[in-house]
């Protein structure tokens, strides 16, 4: 069973490697709130919508005060070609072992195709400046998912 985060509860702390030979680290992260948002796999039809949904709405999530971190197992090879293909200028972090997207909820059982199956389950944590979950939202649907959580985070559409 995996335990998901809710409103209040401590955000994990972590460091990982990112697109472009960076890192990411929630605790540089701190000085904005940050939407941390897990995906299965990069170039998938999906992932694609969503990560591209996301680069449409950087400048309103920006202006309203939010970074913009994406998360999956892929290597950083793969996030490489993913952020280059997509013109994606937000961080994408590789956590191979998902121990990330384990320790916030994001990874266990799902149902694919009417079977269940275990690996990443597509999910949305915002992450306030004092390090405290705000909003936590699992088994999104990436097509529409940007768009909910603009309204959900009163960011107006640009």
């Amino acid at each position: 069973m995996t335990t998901r985060l809710s409103p209040g509860d401590p955000a994990p702390d972590f460091t990982l490697e990112a697109a472009g030979g960076a890192s990411v680290s929630l605790a540089d992260l701190r000085d904005r709130r940050t939407i941390l948002y897990f995906y299965p796999a990069a170039s998938t039809p999906g992932c694609t919508t969503q990560a591209c949904d996301f680069r449409d709405s950087l400048a309103a999530l920006g202006a309203a005060g939010f970074h913009v971190v994406g998360i999956s197992p892929d290597g950083l090879t793969a996030l490489d070609r993913f952020a280059e293909e997509e013109h994606l200028t937000f961080p994408l972090a590789s956590d191979p072992g998902s121990a990330v997207a384990t320790s916030y909820g994001a990874y266990g059982e799902k149902s694919l195709y009417g079977k269940t199956v275990t690996g990443i389950i597509r999910s949305t944590v915002v992450v306030g400046t004092d390090g405290r979950v705000e909003f936590a939202q699992y088994n999104v649907k990436a097509t529409g998912h940007v768009a909910r959580l603009r309204r959900a985070l009163g960011v107006d559409d640009a």
